[in-house]
């Protein structure tokens, strides 16, 4: 077994590889409710209360892809006026995908289809989007290999994993759009708003 592995159980490690691909991941995160409260749940968390928002789902969705042979990488997307949003990112045959739990239809997963990084990020632009409208993402971190907190036990401690949502605020980031492009955005129109908000959840 693989000695990033062992701290989960028997159990849960069957469940893991029983999900196979970025996309079997996908799936199950997409048949969890959405978390709407403000924490920040390891991956063994959000196995046993079977929910998870943005962060909590691309920590899952890196770990699931950790113990299926990829390595466990996230990207943080940043956003003006708006929360930021992470994903896991994978690469095969040369070009990358994400997973990603949102609570917005187009902020999820992504087919392995891009030459880069930017190109990824650029693909979440028109359907990232605050309550007002305004198209909000401004930036991209480069990918974070998580096996640097493996020391805290990221995977499947009991603590709240806010050390590596902290470590994404302090790291570089890659603008996305030059500021005169910034300011000249249209909000969204009425049909694109309404179907990026199907299925949203509300307290």
């Amino acid at each position: 077994m693989n000695s990033s592995h062992r701290a989960f159980s028997a159990l849960e490690l069957r469940k893991l590889r029983s999900l196979k691909t970025p996309h079997g991941i996908q799936r199950f995160l997409d048949a969890q409710p959405y978390h709407l409260a403000d924490t920040a749940w390891s991956p063994r968390r959000v196995l046993r209360e079977n929910t998870s928002h943005c962060f909590e789902g691309a920590m899952f969705a890196a770990a699931a892809l950790r113990v299926n042979g990829y390595p466990p990488l996230v990207v943080d997307l940043e956003a003006e006026n708006d929360t930021d949003h992470v994903i896991a990112v994978y690469k095969q045959r040369g070009h990358w995908g994400a997973i990603a739990k949102s609570n917005f239809a187009g902020c999820r997963y992504r087919e392995p289809v891009y030459r880069s990084l930017r190109e990824l990020a650029l693909s979440y632009f028109d359907v990232y989007f605050n309550l007002r409208r305004e198209r909000t993402l401004r930036t991209f971190s480069g990918p974070v290999h998580l096996a640097r907190f493996d020391r805290l036990n990221w995977m499947t401690t009991d603590r709240p994993l806010w050390f590596i949502a902290e470590y994404l605020f302090t790291i570089r980031h890659f603008r996305l759009l030059r500021p005169t492009m910034s300011s000249r955005l249209h909000r969204l129109d009425e049909r694109s708003f309404r179907a990026g908000c199907l299925g949203r959840a509300t307290k």
